[in-house]
């Protein structure tokens, strides 16, 4: 036994142990390749931003170092950002040193961590889900505009320059005229196998199966291939100009060297201050919305606090200002290719830091023979997935709610930078809602009561004065003599104006032309209580009016309502306390016991409106007429209504016992059910069970064809069994009526009236 016990645990143990080994070893191959790609990016944003080069580099150790560490999210990756690029430069402009710049870059995450401390990170949750997929595809649109020129081996533009905008006096555009004057063979051949070595990693199955990132694969076959190019003569020979550029450490003690720190005496400066506070609002929104945005695109769906990753991100902002460091974010860029990647956990980040520490102290010289054309090709790649086409069909297809923020979004970012394109898609967003909130404060229905039509007037969750023309236009449609129901039970906050719009209608208005005015859901600090003027249910009066041919085309007009789903509103509290004392039904229906057909929710009808009378198979037993009678008789319904249903068991059962000998031996001790199936066995002919022997599918077109057959043998038979019935019948005080559900379309098929009398039903 204990020999089990001992090899089950160490089963156990291994298997365990083996897993954890695995999403280790995921973990640290995705935070290799995304070390290959933010090294350029870190030092082209620090150049881009007119700071040392080493500032770069330093913000992209920081960013996983330190904030990896303290943030809590699984897959997003700090860095340096592009966003930032334009703040950076005019700060360090606007303050004359970059040591005083630092300083400014501490106390901006100082006061990022307060904005995590009072739990400032749920504006993230006010950004509309249209301007986060804009992002997402505008920042794959970027990406593959802005390293198609690297990839063709045009250096010209900047790494992590992500503005339309370039330093180098071209826009995105522009760009691509001057390919031609500045390509390279060498590195446009590195860079097509890249790509084409990537694509066919996505596309041959045992590929992308394996546990190697095919990123990693092509940034060592960039390496290799710089090297046998470099056997060659011009033009393969690739230079050293479209190689990744890091400056080279002479030792460890020079580290030290390259590090700037921070001129507190300029804590006095109230211009340190701003630009800090510009630098913390900046940061932390570029922060959020990127977070949002890599959780939606994380396969697993997790969720990232924003108020730890906003002092994550302030810690790192706070080392970054003491030792030299350009602020820091969470970017989009690493994050989408960590995932990519195959990244299981937080330490890919934390992984990519220390190799950037390592790497770029003790082999600065090896990294600077990876190619930038390979990289270009996995940012590229990655592009394609953030910015399908699918993504975009599929934002288009939700109309122009969502699309038109989305689309402004993406070219907003693209035609200007990150940050700036971000706020003009949120102005958007907001100004779109206001204008719908404008223009469609409410929602309108024309709903057909039993004793007329009513206008029900949704009003929104927040109606302000801003809304009184639309209010004041839809209340004028309401026709003289009408009824109009105002319905506040969503609504937040009625502004004053409103109320006294209201106020005054019902009082002077309504009046005058004859309306009445009903009010449903105002809080009782609008002094609006409820009232219903109009009959919600069926009670004595409403019973008395009716005909029976309108009495069925309020059921009709019922499931009319269910089919499209635009059923009516109603207060059930209320009705029970309205129909406790007496009841006053408009119809009986006779149905199926079948749990998928419930025939008040099927015809829209609320307490005390129908009498349901439910039997397997919906036959007319005797206490089933004697309950029909006492409907008619003694109640005063309008309507009796047989209801059959397709796919129903009972009447399945009736026939397979005709069909097949077998089953009598499977029921023969359900010892009332055979009395059920002789209900329904008066509708069941030879051509029928001739059918249902066919198969499955020629069975249950009988068994439905059954169902309807059995309803009107159920209607003939209360004709002929109930001499009170054929008598309301024949005085024109009482309608037979005859329908088949169909449970897979939820249609009702309105059947014929029988031979000897019902009315006209179809």
């Amino acid at each position: 036994m204990s020999n089990g016990n001992g090899n089950g645990r160490g089963n156990g143990n291994g298997n365990g142990s083996s897993q954890l080994s695995q999403l280790v070893l995921r973990d640290l191959l995705a935070g290799l390749v995304v070390f290959f790609v933010a090294l350029p990016l870190c030092l082209g944003i620090a150049l881009a931003s007119g700071a040392p080069l080493f500032s770069g580099l330093i913000a992209g150790i920081v960013g996983g170092l330190v904030v990896g560490v303290i943030s809590k999210s699984q897959t997003s990756v700090s860095g340096p950002a592009a966003g930032l690029t334009a703040v950076v430069a005019a700060q360090i402009a606007g303050l004359g040193t970059f040591d005083s710049f630092l300083l400014a870059v501490f106390f901006a995450g100082l006061f990022q961590m307060g904005l995590g401390l009072a739990r400032c990170g749920a504006i993230a949750d006010f950004v509309p889900n249209a301007v986060i997929k804009g992002l997402l595809a505008a920042i794959g649109i970027i990406l593959i505009l802005k390293q198609i020129p690297h990839l063709l081996g045009d250096d010209t533009a900047l790494e992590g320059d992500f503005s339309f905008f370039q330093v180098n006096q071209e826009t995105t555009f522009s760009e691509f005229l001057v390919i031609m004057e500045n390509y390279d063979v060498g590195a446009i051949a590195i860079g097509l196998s890249s790509l084409l070595l990537l694509i066919a990693w996505e596309r041959i199955k045992w590929l992308k199966q394996s546990p190697v990132p095919a990123p990693l694969v092509v940034v060592l076959w960039g390496g290799m291939m710089v090297q046998f190019l470099s056997l060659f003569e011009q033009p393969w020979l690739v230079e050293q100009k479209h190689l990744v550029d890091v400056p080279v450490v002479e030792s460890l003690g020079s580290v030290h060297d390259l590090l700037r720190f921070p001129d507190f005496e300029q804590w006095r400066n109230p211009r340190v201050y701003l630009a800090a506070i510009t630098i913390c609002l900046v940061a932390s929104l570029e922060t959020l919305l990127n977070l949002e945005a890599v959780d939606r695109i994380d396969p697993k769906r997790r969720s990232s606090p924003p108020n730890r990753e906003l002092v994550a991100q302030g810690a790192g902002n706070m080392v970054c200002g003491l030792i030299g460091g350009l602020p820091v974010t969470s970017v989009i860029v690493r994050s989408s290719v960590n995932i990519q990647a195959g990244a299981q956990s937080k330490l890919s980040a934390i992984f990519h830091g220390l190799i950037l520490a390592v790497c770029v102290v003790l082999i600065p010289q090896i990294l600077n023979m990876i190619p930038l054309a390979c990289l270009a090709a996995i940012l590229i790649m990655t592009g394609v997935k953030l910015s399908s086409p699918k993504i975009i069909a599929d934002m288009w297809k939700k109309g122009w709610d969502q699309f038109l923020p989305f689309i402004v979004t993406v070219l907003a970012i693209v035609f200007t930078d990150l940050l700036l394109g971000i706020i003009i898609g949120l102005c958007v967003s907001l100004a779109h809602i206001l204008l719908s909130n404008i223009r469609r404060p409410l929602r309108r229905v024309w709903e057909k009561h039993i004793d007329g039509e009513v206008l029900h007037i949704e009003l929104s969750t927040q109606v302000s004065f801003l809304n009184r023309a639309a209010l004041t236009r839809t209340l004028n449609e309401v026709p003289r003599g009408g009824h109009v129901l105002i319905d506040a039970r969503v609504t937040e906050f009625v502004d004053p104006d409103i109320l006294t719009l209201i106020r005054d209608f019902e009082r002077d208005v309504a009046p005058a032309r004859g309306v009445k005015v009903s009010l449903i859901g105002f809080k009782d600090a609008y002094a609006m209580e409820d009232r219903i003027l109009f009959a919600d249910y069926t009670n004595k009066e409403v019973q008395g009016k009716l005909t029976p041919a309108e009495a069925l085309q309020a059921l009709k007009d019922g499931h009319e309502r269910f089919r499209t789903g635009h059923m009516l509103h109603r207060n059930l509290h209320r009705l029970v306390k309205l129909t406790a004392s007496n009841q006053y039904p408009l119809a009986a229906i006779l149905s199926c016991i079948d749990s998928r057909a419930p025939v008040e929710i099927l015809f829209d009808q609320g307490l005390g409106d129908v009498f349901s009378i439910r039997i397997a198979g919906n036959v007319a037993k005797a206490k089933v007429l004697g309950s029909l009678e006492y409907c008619c008789a003694v109640a005063g319904v309008k309507v009796v209504l047989v209801m059959g249903h397709t796919n129903c068991g009972a009447v399945n059962t009736a026939l397979k016992l005709k069909a097949d000998p077998k089953t009598h031996a499977k029921v023969s001790d359900l010892t009332h059910l055979g009395a059920l199936a002789e209900e329904i066995n008066k509708s069941i002919t030879p051509e029928l069970v001739s059918r249902a022997s066919l198969g499955d599918e020629e069975f249950q077109a009988a068994a439905n064809e059954l169902s309807e057959r059995n309803v009107y043998q159920v209607m003939n038979a209360i004709l002929e069994s109930s001499p009170v019935i054929a008598r309301s019948v024949r005085e024109g005080r009482l309608i037979v009526a005859g329908s088949v559900y169909d449970l897979a379309t939820g249609d009702v098929k309105w059947l014929k009236a029988p031979a000897n009398g019902g009315g006209d039903v179809a």
